[in-house]
């Protein structure tokens, strides 16, 4: 079961096909830009056209999210501001389109402007939403990042193998959004990926990756992720290198691993066998992304369990850095 043929079951003919909404946004909720940066390349790789942007002015503080000055392709200075913008993609021998929702956390008003997103997502007859994020945590960046997935919807939770939401604390908008659209009748999951707190700086493709791995998964759609695959690899021996020029730092990931096989063990779990052998059959049989020989960091056979998702209690992010783009929701 995917969120699509969930959805796909549920809806009764109507005049636009319909769509499943994919939401990420920078700022708060996106901890080494890697739910944005994931949300980016579903985009390129589905060839999403753009319906609509959601007003500037309307929502954000040009002085907390600042217009950046920029060179376009013809080499002309312009300036580019924080906005939200809605694409709608084709997905080849879907049942369901794409909505993808990808923009700026908004400064202001944000009742009003999940109800302009929610308003759009009618008239595109979105019949499901699922919204990405990312937190930083105390994990080590030497083992295999995964994706949790959570749900408020008990139907959506077993179809699809999602855990409830249990987090309680300061919000970002995704989980504004993600609760909006569960009152509003539309099955709803979230999927987190945890970002190693002491390299938050982005890119964080290995995160990006296990979004992507979950996206795969859940929609269903195939992904060309060699390129990203081998980003991933040369982040964690960029930070391998930054690590071990650090007595204090190698101690303190040695003391991460630790602590997290001590809590993964057993390492391989059916659900995560499964899962594996899940992809490699998809990609085997055509699926765009097969390069064999190229080894994931993102998705091992034998990963530990996924990290909680801030929807879960107990997540540990970082109690450092409790403003970062990192924290919870």
């Amino acid at each position: 079961m995917t969120l699509s043929s969930l959805v796909a079951a549920s809806t009764t003919p109507a005049a636009v096909r319909p769509a499943i909404m994919v939401v990420a946004f920078e700022g708060w909720n996106d901890a080494g830009d890697a739910a944005s940066s994931a949300l980016k390349t579903i985009k390129a790789a589905t060839g999403a056209v753009k319906l609509a942007g959601i007003g500037d002015e309307d929502y954000y503080d040009y002085q907390f999210s600042r217009p950046l000055m920029q060179r376009n392709a013809k080499g002309k200075r312009v300036i580019k501001w924080p906005t939200t913008r809605i694409y709608r993609a084709v997905v080849p021998d879907s049942p369901v389109d794409l909505l993808l929702v990808r923009g700026v956390e908004p400064s202001f008003r944000w009742k009003s402007f999940i109800a302009e997103i929610l308003t759009r997502a009618e008239e595109e007859n979105v019949q499901g939403v699922m919204v990405m994020g990312a937190l930083l945590a105390d994990v080590p960046h030497t083992r295999p990042i995964q994706a949790s997935v959570s749900s408020e919807d008990p139907a959506v939770r077993e179809a699809l193998g999602a855990h409830a939401a249990g987090y309680e604390g300061p919000t970002g908008i995704v989980g504004v959004l993600a609760q909006f659209a569960e009152a509003a009748g539309l099955p709803t999951l979230s999927i987190w990926s945890a970002v190693p707190h002491y390299v938050a700086q982005p890119p964080s493709p290995k995160a990006q990756l296990a979004l992507l791995h979950r996206v795969e998964e859940l929609l269903p759609l195939a992904l060309d992720l060699h390129e990203l695959t081998e980003d991933a690899l040369a982040w964690e021996r960029g930070v391998d290198a930054l690590a071990t020029g650090d007595a204090d730092v190698a101690a303190y990931v040695e003391q991460l691993e630790q602590a997290q096989d001590e809590t993964a063990l057993p390492e391989a779990t059916g659900e995560a066998i499964a899962r594996e052998f899940e992809r490699y059959l998809k990609r085997r049989h055509g699926a765009a992304g097969t390069h064999e020989g190229h080894q994931d960091p993102g998705s091992r056979p034998g990963a530990p369990p996924a990290p909680q998702s801030p929807d879960t209690p107990g997540t540990p992010w970082s109690s450092d850095t409790p403003d970062s783009p990192g924290s919870p929701e």
